[in-house]
């Protein structure tokens, strides 16, 4: 691997890693005391889904990046990963923070078509890159669920 591919790779992972850590110091503790819909999992496994979740979006991002495709695709993946990137920073402050937890369910649906368009534009780059999505695509359908829950036993 040559020295620029290994910065590609440092900044596809760690932008989504650190600032997924940026969220959690945010939120945390945020989960206690609301009431959840069942099937909810206990608040500890949260950073450990989310910390896999966000090296497979570096590891996806990193994949188009360093892809064959034309520079114009390329523009267009990093600009729909980052707009949902954008959004899956702002959910967990909606929710938690301003727990807002209706306007969560809008912000969250809005982020599952911003990944689908994602593993669309990454998947014309890199098909893999599409498919290391999924678990972050359905995690964020159960959170949907979850969010849906908590707003109406809220």
């Amino acid at each position: 691997m040559s020295r620029r591919n290994i910065k590609k790779l440092i900044f596809s992972i760690g932008i989504p890693v650190i600032g997924g850590a940026l969220i959690g110091v945010i939120t945390s503790g945020s989960y206690e005391g609301i009431a959840k819909p069942p099937l909810s999992p206990p608040g500890w496994l949260f950073p450990v889904v989310w910390t896999i979740l966000y090296i497979l979006m570096g590891l996806a991002l990193y994949f188009v990046l360093t892809s064959d495709s034309t520079a114009e695709s390329k523009s267009l993946s990093k600009r729909t990963f980052a707009a949902q990137l954008i959004i899956n920073f702002l959910w967990p402050i909606i929710f938690f923070v301003l727990r807002t937890y209706w306007a969560a369910v809008v912000t969250l649906a809005a982020l599952i078509a911003l990944i689908i368009i994602t593993m669309v534009d990454f998947g014309k780059s890199e098909k893999k890159s599409a498919y290391l999505l999924i678990p972050y695509l359905v995690w964020c359908l159960f959170a949907l669920y979850l969010n849906i829950g908590v707003a109406i036993l809220n």
